[in-house]
């Protein structure tokens, strides 16, 4: 049996006296890629921020490779090779491309793959490299999601976890970004990628968890769901 690389148990999540996530549940195999979908405010950017430590569960237990890191702190929770690629990407626009992504280094966990350094982030974004010594914050978009994605991979994460990755770019760009996720994927990397499109996801997902209103309304494998034909209207609108 495949071992867990992240496993959410009966998480409670609350910001001020909102009850954002209520009782969910879902497991990360190794290896593996989890399509987290569901509409605006379903709670699936509160599950990264619970992943990460950004936001500790009112109950429940987080869990990485079997190490509770429940209501642990971020750092503590990165040590354990868990990154986060956020939505809206927040590099540091006043920091140059290479900057940014020194910023992030670190040893972390590298046993499956190579180590990753600047050297084979910029082999994997040549358009990075080119801008090595430019300040981020004239990259275009698509860039900037780039250097995002780099940034996460120099902690060398087990588990790497993506909110909103297409968010705002061009269908082009978009494309450009799902070939780097598959490849990471194939790299051996378990990733949680969180999408308004169910297509994005449905075409590259190993697992589907939807959330409805902070619960999990439908957690299976996406070659089921598929084969079954599920109507996902009711969850997602129109899809």
């Amino acid at each position: 049996m495949a071992n867990k690389a992240l496993t959410l148990s009966n998480i409670d999540a609350f910001y001020g006296d909102s009850h954002v996530l209520q009782r969910v549940s879902f497991e990360l195999g190794e290896g593996r890629l989890l399509g987290l979908l569901g509409r605006n405010g379903a709670g699936k950017s509160t599950c990264m921020n619970v992943s990460v430590g950004l936001l500790p569960p009112r109950a429940g237990s987080v869990e990485v490779f079997g190490t509770s890191v429940t209501r642990r702190g971020p750092e503590d929770i990165a040590a354990q090779g868990v990154a986060l690629v956020p939505q809206g990407r927040r590099i540091f626009k006043s920091l140059t491309v290479r900057e940014n992504l020194m910023v992030a280094a670190q040893k972390g966990y590298a046993a499956q793959h190579a180590p990753w350094t600047t050297d084979t982030v910029f082999a994997m974004f040549p358009r990075l490299a080119d801008r090595r010594s430019q300040l981020a914050g004239y990259l275009s978009g698509g860039e900037q999601q780039m250097l995002a994605i780099g940034r996460a991979l120099m902690a060398n994460p087990r588990v790497l976890l993506m909110d909103e990755p297409s968010e705002g770019l061009a269908p082009q760009i978009v494309a450009e970004v799902m070939a780097t996720i598959r490849k990471l994927k194939a790299s051996g990397l378990s990733i949680v990628l969180v999408e308004q499109s169910p297509k994005l996801v449905f075409d590259i997902a190993d697992d589907i968890v939807i959330l409805n209103s902070g619960r999990v309304a439908v957690a299976s494998t996406a070659a089921k769901l598929k084969a079954d034909n599920v109507d996902l209207h009711q969850h997602l609108g129109i899809f």
